[in-house]
């Protein structure tokens, strides 16, 4: 075989590599559907299901790509595990691609969701014992949730600190304004203290990865820049058309928006953004808000679906169509945007800094929605407090998968009726 055809061959393959292959939209569709119909216990495990499916299964990217696209999510706002998925969608076949995996990887659980939203609507279900055990769940799963993220991004004197005064001014000054507030706060923090500190390479299977050589045309830039120039301006207009508009949806859209665009640290962090923007509006009653959440752990797929049952309790189909696309859009709009320029931001140790700042504070304000509305609006007695005991140990020392545990709570609240 000629030389030059080889060199030729070789960079293919690794612009292939790189980039990620080809692949026709129904075929990333079908391969997400998949993953969305059985990828249970939450975006680790998701990620774990994706290495297998992607990387191990279908060969679409190789060990580095997808340590460097995995890295990327963690780094950003938003779902991390739909954001993976996002980013190999568009790596394969760009933007028809990555709307593919979404749509693959989110529909099922949307639709369970929004199924039960409608069961919550047609049925008077607020009294009955098994959504009580649900409540009592979502007690033990946010805890776990703390627990984790709390063991691996406040670790520290400093990092503790900073979380535990997160979650205090939080409590006292309870608004959407005050979470954007104690972000920044500790991403200037972060930057002052932890700008020196070594970064860390991202790790599959227990090995360090280097970052995949990644190369964009000056067409994807530019579409990438786009991408961001509209992340920001829809963060900062909606809310003023919000104020000056009358109409119901653009309320719900900026409110679920806001809430996907300032998520730092894993789905559990919405909870509390959430809970700002739909209980003090009335749209949702928090006991269905708790019950809620407590479902959305017994199904696959992205933990962000809990916006589509919050939307279809609010206003019906519509209300799960504007809310699912809001609090998705902005993962959408990061990881397209940010792609062409991660290798420079992963380098920057001011950027470093800061993002360990911000993990420590979302740890904080979890810890906030951990009390309340969670504990304060489901555990009311003591066989309520033995219950979230029973179900922590299932998640934290048997390591049972969720949706298990979501099965015994609502067994534990429906045996309430015998006590």
């Amino acid at each position: 075989m000629p030389e030059q055809t080889k060199t030729v061959m070789t960079n293919n393959s690794r612009q292939d590599m790189g980039q990620g292959m080809r692949q026709s939209t129904m075929q990333i569709f079908l391969a997400s559907l998949k993953l969305g119909l059985t990828s249970f216990g939450g975006p680790i495990a998701h990620l774990g299901y994706f290495h297998h499916e992607y990387v191990k299964r279908r060969k679409w990217m190789d060990e580095k790509a997808f340590a460097d696209l995995v890295a990327l999510c963690q780094f950003l706002p938003g779902p991390a595990s739909s954001q993976v998925g996002i980013g190999i969608g568009f790596r394969c076949a760009g933007w028809a691609g990555a709307l593919a995996a979404w749509c693959g990887f989110t529909l099922p659980s949307v639709l369970i969701l929004v199924l039960f939203a409608f069961i919550m609507r047609g049925m008077n279900l607020g009294d009955a014992l098994w959504l009580h055990g649900l409540k009592l769940t979502a007690v033990a799963i946010v805890a776990q949730a703390v627990w984790n993220m709390g063991t691996k991004l406040a670790y520290g004197r400093s990092r503790a600190s900073i979380a535990l005064a997160a979650a205090g001014i939080s409590l006292l000054w309870q608004s959407a304004i005050s979470q954007v507030v104690l972000i920044t706060a500790a991403a200037g923090l972060g930057l002052y203290l932890y700008r020196k500190e070594a970064q860390r390479e991202p790790v599959v299977a227990g090995h360090v990865v280097e970052p995949a050589d990644t190369s964009y045309s000056r067409s994807r830039r530019i579409q990438a820049a786009t991408c961001l120039a509209l992340y920001f301006a829809l963060l900062l207009l909606l809310p003023l058309l919000s104020r000056w508009s009358s109409g119901e949806e653009i309320h719900l859209f900026d409110s679920f928006y806001r809430a996907g665009s300032l998520v730092f640290g894993g789905g559990h962090v919405v909870l509390p953004l959430l809970q700002e923007e739909v209980i003090p509006r009335g749209w949702i009653s928090l006991s269905d808000f708790i019950a809620g959440y407590g479902a959305a752990q017994a199904v696959p797929g992205p933990l962000f679906t809990f916006a589509a049952y919050l939307g279809a309790l609010h206003s019906g189909i519509t209300g799960a169509v504007i809310a699912t696309a809001a609090i998705f859009l902005p993962g959408f709009l990061l990881v397209a945007g940010v792609l062409p320029i991660w290798d420079n931001l992963r380098s920057s140790e001011k950027v470093q800094g800061a993002l360990q700042g911000i993990n420590a504070a979302v740890v904080g304000l979890l810890l906030t929605a951990l009390y309340d509305p969670i504990w304060t609006g489901a555990v009311v007695s003591t066989y309520d407090f033995i219950v979230v005991l029973g179900l922590f140990a299932m998640l934290v020392v048997w390591k049972l998968p969720p949706w298990c545990v979501v099965i015994a709570g609502a067994m534990c609240g429906m045996l309430m009726g015998f006590i």
